[in-house]
């Protein structure tokens, strides 16, 4: 949750901020720099091109509802670009098809042609293109000319240039793909942009390196940044200003963020179906089950659930915290017994935990009373945390009103000089764990047209004895 946190705010700042954008002139001489003095090679460039493009659609285009992908290739580096994005769309799962009328015979471009046709994806010949591209292609990539193209377009590239401004000025957006364009919109000027204002008008632009002035121009929706592989000797020779790449991307939004319809936000899952006769009989087994399969789905805290807690007088409260035990007795995490959903359970014991599993469409539900774990499992659970996690307990007061975040960092600082000499650090007595005892459970696994799965685990007596019972809930 705070990579995801971090990865807003970093989209955001990158959108506000002022980046440097680079004439024809600048651009070809950061290229010469990077192949040469600074040991670059073109493939690796396109490479990294190519996958900064890729993401970038992948980001904005989600696979449900834009399968099919039309890479169009120009002869030069922005058409092998175009051919490296197609190889990494695929195995995003997209289903790409490639136009590369005006072929490269040069080693590099031709093994990427290998490449693609080892994965099957089909090649295109311009005559087999229909005139409107709307019904056979959910997204169309412009990967004919970079920035170091001069001149007017020549056979085919100029009709496929004029196919693509037709259907940038088809009425409704909702009923044609996208056009993505690589670090520039083919056929528009390097530094003035689309001169004629009769240019291809794409939804996505991807800069590459830094974007060039022709991208002042561009009024799309989507701008993204790719690349990454700007070294501090260039930034500083050609005082760029680019903005930080968020986690692990290889592309970052910049210019104005979108404005959206949050109406039309939605997801049509497509999972495996979740029967009665295929789940375990016991709701902890199945919990443990789905679990471990998030966990080796490599998903970034696993274990994050929100916690929601009632007070006497009826008021819910939610909030994030952490699994950190889970058995047959119930759900373990632990916190400041002075905090607000301390105070909320030592009024009602009741309280609900959700657990949600973007990546694989899946949420569990578990609803139950919930009690103080024994002041042992506390002491022993505080100290396998890191010192600097056992300060920070001891530090924060959590849910009182505090003046600055400069008073936390002061007690952390005289704690850290107390305990420097890593001496037993106490746990302290407003601290530890709480166990919700389940009662009910509901698993959840999203479907295709909004039929979910949802399996209901409850409590029955029979013959004395409390058994599991399982029932379907409409979606």
């Amino acid at each position: 949750r705070q990579a995801m946190a971090s990865l807003a705010t970093s989209t955001a700042a990158a959108a506000a901020a002022e980046v440097t954008h680079l004439s024809q002139r600048d651009a070809a001489d950061i290229d010469e720099q990077l192949m040469g003095p600074l040991g670059f090679s073109v493939d690796q460039l396109m490479e990294l091109a190519g996958l900064s493009v890729a993401t970038a659609v992948a980001e904005v285009y989600k696979l449900s509802e834009h399968t099919r992908v039309l890479i169009i290739c120009g002869p030069g580096n922005n058409g092998g670009d175009g051919l490296v994005a197609a190889r990494h769309l695929y195995h995003f799962g997209y289903k790409p098809f490639v136009c590369y009328p005006k072929r490269t015979a040069k080693p590099l471009y031709s093994g990427l042609v290998t490449q693609l046709e080892s994965l099957a994806i089909p090649f295109v010949p311009v005559e087999d293109l229909p005139q409107d591209l709307s019904g056979q292609y959910d997204i169309v990539i412009d990967a004919m000319f970079g920035f170091s193209f001069h001149g007017t377009p020549r056979p085919p590239f100029d009709d496929l240039i004029q196919m693509l401004v037709s259907l940038s000025v088809v009425g409704d957006s909702a009923k044609r793909p996208p056009i993505v364009s690589v670090d520039i919109p083919s056929g528009w000027h390097v530094e003035e942009g689309d001169v004629s204002g009769g240019g291809i008008k794409p939804d996505m632009l991807v800069s590459l390196t830094a974007p060039k002035l022709c991208a002042k121009k561009f009024t799309g929706p989507h701008h993204f940044l790719g690349g990454r592989f700007v070294p501090p000797p260039i930034s500083s020779k050609y005082g760029l200003e680019l903005p930080p790449y968020p986690g692990t991307s290889m592309c970052v939004r910049i210019g104005k963020v979108p404005s959206v319809d949050i109406s039309s936000l939605r997801e049509n899952y497509i999972s495996p179906e979740l029967l009665e006769n295929q789940v375990m009989p016991n709701p902890f087994d199945q919990f443990r089950s789905w679990f471990d399969e998030a966990v080796t789905a490599g998903l970034r805290e696993p274990n994050a659930m929100a916690l929601t807690t009632v007070n006497k007088a009826g008021k819910p409260s939610s909030r994030m915290v952490l699994l950190k035990g889970v058995d047959k007795q119930g759900f373990v995490w632990y916190t400041n017994y002075g905090s607000q959903k301390a105070h909320d359970l030592s009024e009602n014991s009741n309280a609900a935990l959700l657990f949600y599993w973007n990546e694989m469409n899946r949420q569990v539900r578990v609803e139950g009373s919930v009690q103080k774990v024994s002041e042992e499992e506390s002491e022993k659970y505080f100290h396998s945390r890191p010192r600097g996690s056992q300060l920070g307990a001891i530090v924060s007061k959590q849910s009182t009103v505090i003046s600055g975040r400069e008073v936390l960092q002061q007690a952390y600082k005289e704690l850290e000089q107390k305990y420097s000499d890593g001496s037993f650090i106490p746990k302290p007595d407003y601290w530890g764990g709480y166990r919700l005892t389940p009662n009910l459970f509901e698993f959840w696994q999203g479907q295709q047209s909004r039929l979910h799965d949802r399996l209901q685990y409850s409590q029955r007596e029979v013959g004395g004895s409390t058994e599991w019972h399982i029932q379907r809930l409409s979606p």
